[in-house]
């Protein structure tokens, strides 16, 4: 059965109350199939960086296990995020609502953690660049493995008071059979999903920037060599400094892909989840998960091999693990 207008029904049967089947156009169509790429695209490369992480013995440092905790939320925007999205906006939602509720907030929560390993990145450069003398015993892999515990504990409860009401009440906010809607507080999610964690990466980053100038600047001085023996002890290593600066390219397309998003909260408070405005500025946050892997790709020699290792199956090979990576 259609409706008066001749456009179909999500649910024929309720015809006073289901939703109209969404149709696309040939642009929308086009931009549907690209998508679809990034998303393939988003899923692979994060997918090499999780196996080349576990894998290789000797990329089992602090720092390359928050890469591989951001990997996995990284990951799992490609397989399930973005795909679940692209067919909420080609077709009717068909799951109940229940399911609805359940799917926005498994997304959050795999957004949040990535904005929370984010923070933890920037805490780890922190204290490799600040106080490069006790980075190996305030930053070891119990340390850090208990940290990335944390942060997706952080990333549960959050949103569990975000979808608190959606969880409770689902389908409350549809206007019609077929449709997948939320509504979260804009404030909260604005508070704990990007202003918290964003402020407290860039406070840190600008601490690291100052000292790795004048490290640098200390380094290149030749005024007694006493100052040079000391700056040389007290300095960050080259590769702690080059790190961090590659974190840093991390940081800023993270910061990019995030601001336009929330900037959506900031407009209005409350924000309808699921609307076409709201995934369009979705999509260029899921964005960073495709971007991350990239920079890793342009940025870090050892990905480069471990990804030839992984594609040419001689990771199978016995005592592949103890391979040298770096």
């Amino acid at each position: 059965m259609d409706a008066p207008d001749g456009a179909e029904l999500c649910f024929p049967q309720l015809f006073n109350a289901s939703c109209k089947k969404p149709t696309r156009n040939h642009s929308e169509a086009l931009l549907f199939y690209f998508l679809i790429l990034i998303s393939a695209l988003t899923t692979a490369l994060n997918l090499l960086l999780i196996i080349a992480i576990s894998h290789f013995r000797q990329l089992h440092t602090t720092t390359n296990l928050i890469l591989l905790s951001l990997g996995v939320s990284d990951f799992l925007v490609g397989l399930v995020v973005m795909p679940g999205d692209l067919m909420q906006t080609g077709t009717c939602w068909f799951s109940g609502d229940l399911i609805c509720a359940l799917y926005y907030f498994l997304l959050f929560i795999i957004i949040s953690a990535s904005a929370a390993c984010m923070v933890l990145i920037s805490v780890d450069r922190y204290i490799a660049i600040c106080y490069p003398l006790h980075y190996t015993s305030k930053f070891t892999l119990y340390t850090v493995r208990i940290a990335v515990c944390l942060c997706w504990i952080y990333a549960v409860l959050v949103n569990l008071v975000l979808f608190n009401d959606n969880l409770r009440h689902p389908g409350k906010y549809n206007s019609c059979q077929g449709e997948c809607v939320v509504n979260i507080s804009g404030e909260l999610e604005l508070a704990f999903g990007f202003i918290l964690p964003v402020s407290v990466i860039i406070v840190l980053h600008l601490r690291v920037f100052v000292v790795a100038v004048s490290q640098a600047r200390a380094m290149r001085s030749h005024i007694t060599i006493v100052k040079m023996k000391r700056s040389q002890t007290v300095a960050p290593k080259r590769s702690e400094l080059k790190a961090a600066t590659t974190l840093g390219i991390v940081v800023a397309v993270f910061l990019m892909c995030y601001c336009p998003y929330y900037c959506v909260f900031l407009i209005g408070g409350k924000i309808l989840i699921g609307s076409d405005t709201e995934i369009l500025m979705a999509f260029l946050l899921y964005l960073n998960s495709c971007l991350n892997p990239l920079i890793y790709v342009f940025c870090y020699p050892w990905f480069r091999k471990a990804i030839r290792l992984i594609v040419t199956f001689r990771v199978m090979v016995p005592g592949s693990r103890d391979a040298r990576i770096l």
